[in-house]
């Protein structure tokens, strides 16, 4: 790993022209290393165990699944976005690497809820897990598109760092 930036140390994208741009080879490519990394076996989190919203399952795949390569608010209108879908092989890396000091990572709470942020260097991606009693559940993980987004979230985490949050 040589830094935060994302396209230097994480797997290539899975785009889908990889899939001769069929929809629907490609959404099993995309579920399929989800499977690799998230059922199949679970990353390597050094606090608690890690876990996965199983349910309500969509088509056959998890609700986490779903929330890692789609947007939306309302769960039955998410739609799939094609830079989360391409990015599919990056949450498991960045959860392994939180303690590299290549990352930025810190806690916030939304709601009731206590969450992990897992944040590349120039804040252009982000892993977010529920911090759950004794577990930590895979929430969701999306690209940062919009600079000012960017530097309200890295805002954030300088908050966090200097304990003003």
């Amino acid at each position: 790993m040589s830094n935060g930036n994302p396209g230097d140390w994480l797997p290539e994208l899975l785009r889908l022209d990889d899939c001769e741009n069929n929809w629907e080879l490609y959404l099993e490519a995309v579920y399929q290393a989800f499977v690799e990394d998230f059922v199949d076996s679970k990353p390597t989190y050094t606090e608690k165990k890690f876990a996965l919203k199983r349910y309500p399952i969509t088509d056959g795949k998890e609700c986490t699944f779903w929330h890692l390569i789609s947007e939306g608010a309302n769960e039955e209108e998410r739609l799939p976005d094609l830079r989360r879908c391409e990015r599919i092989k990056w949450p498991r890396p960045m959860i392994e690497s939180i303690q590299s000091g290549n990352l930025c990572v810190w806690r916030n709470k939304r709601g009731r809820e206590n969450r992990i942020l897992i944040a590349s260097s120039d804040f252009s991606y982000v892993v977010v897990l529920a911090d759950r009693s004794d577990y930590v559940l895979l929430w969701t993980a999306y690209c940062v598109e919009k600079n000012h987004s960017r530097r309200k979230m890295e805002s954030e985490y300088s908050r966090w760092k200097n304990g003003e949050a």
